[in-house]
């Protein structure tokens, strides 16, 4: 009888990967509820998201968005205003959230090609949050002429990004600062 050895087939994700995405998503959650509402609620998810992808890594940060996204589709109260289910990602405000993946990807990508500095880090954030401010945007004026008539792209921008800009810069620049702090702290 000859001995044989088991191989060990590598796993995509290690249980650690699987913890780090999961508390991510669950952070982003806690962060969506510290809200100030308005037509589009100021919320803490923005600083959540920069703050993953600093911390965890541009896969991991995405797939922490994504799992997220998929709570609040499946209608656990996740996203502002302990609000969840498919009709707020279909909403006015939809693709907001759904620029936070794309910011996740842009992230992952120039991180990827360009390496994790610092520079490179808050280029790929930057870029991100103008492709989700764009996309969320679109999508914003979509939804909302389908359903009230037609509204122009300065109205938009004046509801939806503008009284955004300021606090979502204060935002990266604190979550990156928390980052740097606790990076040495998480296994990559």
């Amino acid at each position: 009888m000859t001995n044989t050895t088991a191989k060990t087939v590598p796993s995509r994700f290690r249980t650690l990967d699987l913890v780090y995405i999961a508390a991510g998503a669950a952070l982003i959650a806690v962060c969506s509820w510290i809200s100030i509402p308005t037509s589009i609620p100021f919320t803490m998810q923005t600083f959540a998201v920069f703050l993953l992808m600093s911390l965890l890594g541009g896969k991991r940060g995405t797939l922490s968005v994504l799992v997220y996204l998929l709570l609040g589709a499946a209608g656990l109260p996740v996203f502002a205003g302990f609000t969840g289910g498919i009709g707020i990602l279909l909403g006015n405000t939809g693709g907001y959230l759904a620029g936070f993946l794309l910011l996740g990807v842009i992230y992952m990508l120039m991180t990827k090609l360009f390496g994790e500095r610092l520079l490179t880090e808050i280029s790929a954030l930057l870029l991100g949050l103008a492709v989700c401010y764009a996309f969320g945007t679109a999508w914003f004026l979509l939804v909302y002429t389908k359903a009230n008539g037609a509204v122009g792209l300065g109205t938009v921008l004046g509801w939806c990004v503008l009284p955004f800009i300021l606090p979502d810069l204060l935002k990266l620049a604190l979550a990156l600062t928390i980052s740097k702090r606790i990076v040495p702290f998480i296994k990559k």
